[in-house]
């Protein structure tokens, strides 16, 4: 799809309009130190690059804000939709573009977008009548005699400030994105910025331990030997005693040249009179700051992934974290890390592209439209497949979702012939009964004694009494479930998922029970944050019974999500067996 032709000149009116206005930031120096240290520091590395290559997965839409300040998805006509569907090219563009300032954001807290025409750039990716996008640093974006001169690939482009009454549509357009400063709102800010001089304590501590590991002196010591007072003499130095310091240095000098020569593991021999030491000893040289330069070296790293507004835990490592806390953290890594900097991207490309063109076409509510985001594709929700088989075997899903949900695909489906087979099995099994065993008793094959024997694959109606979850437990369970539906219920009632027509007789219902009346598609629990906040008293109620919080929250959360997307009603009965794997405990 290519751009209207009124759009390059509208895009280079609002360059003219407002890119006078920007004042560039004097006060570099953290930034090109930030950048610096990117390069030498594995851990800001580390960080940036998880920022960056989770907003890739983030889709970019346009919306608009309704009064009661939800976002409304545009239409697939609308021209904001065409706008932002142009945004750097198309998806794949935007991904890269996300992923480019996930790095800008997170170090030097601050990027540029320059967008030039295509007919001026010649790229032949791009249609003649498209634009070219690029995401550049602060290094290479300056400021002189009052114009933006922007370096791209090796070549300096001019970003003029422009005359509103002079407009050159070829001109390049620079967008400024920066996570504002709370002191100074014009400066950027970023987590690396406020760790500067603990990243520099912290190379410090690096160069400190390679020297503890390098030197020869530390790591071997002197072993003294019970005989003369001399170093043991070589044949070639005809009998003459070494001196004791150029010993030292030769040996240490070959152990830094060559860590895995002799010199490098081997002590250095000194022989002394036998009535100064009774036996051999080995003298070494460590100190106390050897190990405590380890403990600083970790308590820097930890304090530096605390500051880094996502859960430290990222950075730090996972540990003994199970797949219920990995879904918890990387949940609360999004909401921290994620979504913050997508928003900065996407009101910046609202305010300095999309309104601006809107505006320029006649658009008559030009300024409720944006480019906002969709982070559903991010989060991966747990237990997904045990809630499709149960929900399934209820008859509300097809086979298709379950196949989706389980990891399979249609290609997996079995063919009409199997169908037919296996259910003349079933029927086959179900009518003939085994004339071994007499109707009125079951024995267990192999022995004579006779026991109850259950071989049915049903999942049971009724779990063993060992594995029941309390009955409070149940109860406290059931009203989480309908107090998060019907808190999702009130929330979907306002959304674009709900006509406004319909509305009214939607609020009738049941706050728990309009999710059966709305349709919830995948991902609108995620982008209108319906279950948010249900689970607060979850923890609370699973250290009272026993149960993991962890798996507790998870399943409870899955559970309702699959209820959103089903519109279907909650069932009581449904309960020991969604909660049935959080190791639950039977209260005393």
């Amino acid at each position: 799809m290519t751009a209207p032709r009124g759009l390059t000149a509208a895009a280079q009116r609002y360059v003219e309009r407002r890119l006078t206005r920007q004042k560039a930031t004097n006060d570099q120096g953290w930034q090109l130190r930030a950048w610096e240290l990117y390069h030498i520091v594995p851990e800001v590395r580390f960080a940036s690059a998880y920022v960056a290559n989770a907003m890739a997965g983030a889709l970019l839409f346009a919306g608009r804000r309704a009064d009661d300040g939800t976002i409304e998805a545009a239409d697939d006509n609308h021209l904001a939709t065409e706008i932002v569907s142009q945004i750097a090219g198309g998806a794949d563009g935007q991904a890269e573009m996300l992923k480019a300032f996930g790095k800008h954001l997170t170090v030097p807290g601050e990027g540029w977008i320059v967008i030039r025409p295509n007919s001026e750039v010649k790229n032949p990716e791009i249609a003649e009548d498209g634009h070219d996008w690029r995401v550049l640093s602060v290094r290479e974006v300056r400021q002189q005699n009052g114009k933006l001169q922007a370096e791209i690939d090796g070549e300096d482009i001019e970003i003029p400030a422009g005359d509103p009454d002079n407009m050159d549509p070829d001109a390049p357009v620079g967008i400024r994105v920066w996570e504002p400063d709370p002191e100074r709102a014009i400066e950027a800010d970023s987590p690396v910025r406020s760790s500067i001089d603990l990243l520099e304590e912290l190379i410090l501590l690096n160069a400190a331990v390679k020297a503890i590991a390098r030197s020869r002196l530390t790591g071997r010591g002197i072993l003294l030997v019970p005989k003369g007072t001399r170093f043991p003499t070589l044949p070639q130095q005809n009998g003459a005693d070494e001196d004791l310091i150029e010993t030292l240095m030769t040996v240490a000098e070959t152990a830094i040249r060559d860590p895995e020569s002799a010199a490098a593991t081997v002590p250095i021999i000194l022989e002394v009179p036998a009535e100064s030491i009774s036996d051999f000893k080995l003298i070494t040289f460590e100190s106390d700051f050897d190990e405590l330069a380890l403990r600083l070296r970790e308590e820097a790293i930890k304090r530096f992934a605390i500051g880094l507004e996502m859960p430290a835990e990222i950075l730090l490592g996972l540990g003994d974290i199970n797949h219920w806390g990995l879904w918890g953290l990387t949940a609360e890594a999004i909401r921290l890390a994620i979504e913050p900097r997508l928003a900065t991207v996407c009101r910046a490309l609202t305010q300095q592209w999309l309104r601006p063109l809107l505006e320029a076409e006649g658009v008559e509510d030009w300024d409720r439209w944006l480019v906002w985001y969709d982070s559903s594709p991010l989060r991966v929700r747990a237990n997904r497949s045990e809630t499709a088989l149960q929900v399934y075997d209820r008859g509300v899903i097809s086979d298709e979702a379950l196949r989706r949900e389980t990891g399979f695909d249609d290609d997996d489906a079995p063919d009409p012939d199997d169908v037919n087979v296996r259910k003349a099995e079933n029927e086959a099994d179900g009518d003939q009964p085994d004339e071994d065993i007499p109707e009125d008793e079951e024995t267990t094959p192999g022995t004579g004694t006779d026991l109850p024997v259950d071989e049915t694959q049903d999942t049971p109606d009724t779990l063993p009494a060992s594995a029941a979850p309390h009955p409070a437990l149940l109860a406290a369970v059931d009203g989480l479930i309908w107090t998060a539906l019907s808190l999702a219920g009130k929330k979907l009632a306002g959304t674009p998922a709900c006509p406004r027509s319909e509305r009214a007789r939607v609020h009738r219902l049941t706050a728990a029970e309009i999710h059966t009346q709305v349709r919830c598609e995948e991902g609108l629990v995620d982008q209108y944050r319906l279950l948010d906040g249900a689970w607060a008293r979850v923890p609370e109620i699973a250290a009272r019974y026993g149960a993991d919080p962890d798996c507790l929250t998870a399943s409870l959360d899955a559970y309702c999500r699959d209820l959103l997307r089903a519109g279907i009603v909650h069932d009581f009965d449904l309960l020991p067996k969604v909660i049935q794997s959080c190791d639950l405990v039977e209260a005393a």
